[in-house]
């Protein structure tokens, strides 16, 4: 999300000179995982959910200890409490929205703790200073939603269109219910495509931080709060507060996913777009890979096309490589969705002096950015207790309740709220009708890099006003999908470590997550069809109540309708997702890059380059480019 440690404290000061202020509020967060996820981060210290532990040193002395934190396999928390005790650790706070307890433990005892039934990792623990009686004033930063908004158009619509009646598909790492996301219906749960689905304390929950980041940028909507003609600084309010999201998980708590998760979350979404009262016109995908396949071929871009050809308007992050890669993440590459750069502000109002951030992958002639939004420095909602919470809390947290961060996973968002409104305004629009009128309204920057910023920034205020899109019907070749699922990873592969005999494996080849094989050329012809999934069952069973009769109410489809969901024979093998056992073993990232969830950076670093835990969606992944200092894709 942020691209740099350094940049984003340029712009935190305020508009016009103004300096933020600071004085003490309350936050409001519900649900109860959620809860005690903030009590147990608010003692005195966040832990730093790195993806490495601390380096092995040699024997140290009796009585040394190291501070650390042990991460459980699913559901299997006391198991290793106990480990730790029986090896002579002390336990402090639980982190239970990660499985994971802070401990001191004795040096020469961290190997045996690694290797003990039960334990997933065993990570440094990195203190950090908690803000919880700060308080952040969106009115005195340029780069809050409130400013943004301001600047591309989408609040001076709310008096018509806020997305209401519009559900937005959002395929990232969760979605947790915080304060702007908590209200019955707001969110509804899809499948959770992770190993976290099996423990209840995480399914479908946002382990990580990033989705709910999304989230928020494109729907949160503050309990109480009238969007039309609101005035009031200090609520929240997503580009479209009254569109719903409907959360379909498929990265960790480390970010860790693969594409086989990402494609079976697009066929989901695909098959299920209306079912029992739903209504998904609009898909989010903050994510990308650097694969080199043409998307003619690719798995993943013939998924994102598949979509798009089914009435859904994807969104893409573009990726965040900057202008190295000389060519757009997968499946941005894709010429028939909405590929979309980040544009930064430099801390100002006016966008005479925009710029496209540096992170923001350029493209090439033949296939750049189809427009730029809002990406650089980004407010947006915090998850207490995730891993980007605790690993860049210190940079990146905006009081009580907010996170910045920048990428081109954030520009996606705003994208996709802008599209919900224009879904909601031209409800009988194509989706080449709604690009049409995003991509035909921009606004060029005179200061901008052509090439870098397509059409220009997205400008709400002309694309709701009289546009003809008659005939506009995009005319590229499509893609058959008959490539492989390899090339469409990229450099990008997941580590499989057996925790019990410590022996690793990389996933590659035509196999999905559960080492099943994947016909590509099968699978894409289910796809064509909307077919994808086979679950057993017309639609999935609802987790609440009816809202007039028809929407389901607050979000969740049962736990049981998707926890022996199957790809179809002949596609994906018959292995459930939530069937597989994955208490055993676990995935750890060996190359997912900061750049693949498109989001350049979190506040003040970047993931590792070779690992999700500090990387980004956006490079082969999720597209943010930093979190205050590291990146998403």
């Amino acid at each position: 999300m942020e691209l740099t440690s350094h940049s984003w404290l340029r712009n935190a000061g305020g508009v016009a000179g103004r300096p933020a202020t600071a004085r003490r509020a309350p936050s409001r967060l519900s649900r109860a995982v959620v809860l005690g996820a903030l009590a147990a981060a608010a003692t005195t210290s966040l832990a730093s959910a790195a993806s490495t532990g601390p380096t092995s040193a040699a024997p140290a002395a009796a009585g040394q200890l190291t501070q650390v934190v042990v991460r459980a396999s699913a559901g299997h928390l006391q198991q290793a409490e106990a480990t730790a005790r029986r090896l002579g650790a002390t336990l402090g706070r639980e982190l239970r929205l990660i499985d994971a307890v802070a401990a001191s433990v004795p040096a020469n005892r961290l190997a045996a703790l690694r290797a003990a039934p039960g334990v997933a990792e065993v990570s440094a623990d990195t203190s950090v200073t908690l803000e919880g009686a700060s308080y952040y004033d969106p009115s005195g930063d340029q780069n809050s939603l409130l400013a943004l908004q301001q600047i591309v158009g989408t609040r001076a619509l709310w008096n018509q269109w806020t997305g209401a009646g519009v559900d937005v598909a959002l395929i990232d790492s969760g979605v947790a219910p915080v304060a702007g996301l908590a209200d019955p219906g707001k969110i509804v749960n899809g499948p959770d495509l992770t190993p976290e689905a099996q423990n209840p304390a995480t399914a479908h929950l946002d382990t990580y931080g990033h989705g709910t980041h999304m989230a928020g940028i494109i729907a949160g909507h503050d309990s109480g709060v009238t969007p039309a003609g609101n005035t009031n600084p200090t609520t929240f309010l997503g580009v479209a507060p009254d569109a719903r999201i409907v959360n379909v998980k498929a990265a960790d708590v480390h970010g860790v996913s693969d594409v086989s998760q990402v494609i079976a979350g697009i066929d989901w979404v695909v098959q299920h777009a209306h079912d029992n009262g739903m209504n998904i016109r609009v898909l989010n995908l903050s994510f990308g890979t650097d694969s080199s396949q043409p998307y003619t071929l690719d798995p993943l871009a013939y998924a994102a096309e598949q979509a798009w050809k089914h009435g859904i308007v994807t969104v893409v992050a573009a990726g965040n490589t900057g202008a190295r890669s000389g060519r757009l993440t997968d499946p941005a590459i894709d010429p028939f969705v909405i590929a979309v750069g980040a544009d930064d502000t430099n801390g100002t109002l006016t966008t005479a002096d925009d710029s496209v951030a540096a992170f923001s992958s350029r493209g090439d002639e033949t296939r750049g950015p189809d427009l730029v939004a809002p990406g650089a420095h980004v407010q947006s909602l915090r998850v207490p207790g995730s891993y980007i919470d605790g690993m860049y809390g210190a940079t990146g947290r905006l009081g009580d309740r907010y996170f910045r961060g920048s990428g081109t996973s954030q520009a996606a968002a705003f994208v996709s709220g802008s599209a919900a409104q224009l879904v909601q305004e031209h409800p009988g629009y194509t989706p080449d009708q709604i690009k049409a009128l995003l991509v035909g309204t921009a606004s060029r920057l005179p200061a901008a890099d052509p090439l870098a910023q397509g059409a220009g920034l997205i400008n709400m205020s002309a694309a709701s006003g009289p546009f003809d899109v008659t005939g506009k019907v995009q005319s590229f070749v499509a893609s058959i999908g008959a490539g492989t699922l390899e090339a469409a990873r990229g450099s990008r592969h997941l580590v499989l470590t057996d925790r019990t005999t410590g022996q690793s494996t990389q996933l590659t080849g035509e196999t999905d997550v559960h080492g099943a094989p994947v016909s590509t050329g099968s699978l894409a012809a289910t796809e064509q069809n909307g077919r994808g999934w086979s679950d057993g069952v017309s639609a999935p069973t609802r987790g609440g109540d009816d809202s007039g009769g028809s929407a389901p109410e607050s979000s969740s489809w049962a736990s049981s309708s998707w926890a022996s969901a199957h790809f179809a024979s002949g596609t994906w093998t018959a292995a459930g997702w939530s069937n597989a056992n994955w208490t055993s073993s676990s995935w750890a990232s060996s190359s997912w890059a900061s750049s693949s969830w498109a989001a350049s950076s979190w506040p003040s670093s970047s993931w590792a380059s070779s690992s999700w835990a500090s990387s980004s969606w956006a490079s082969s992944s999720w597209a943010d480019a930093s979190w205050q200092s590291s990146s998403w894709g």
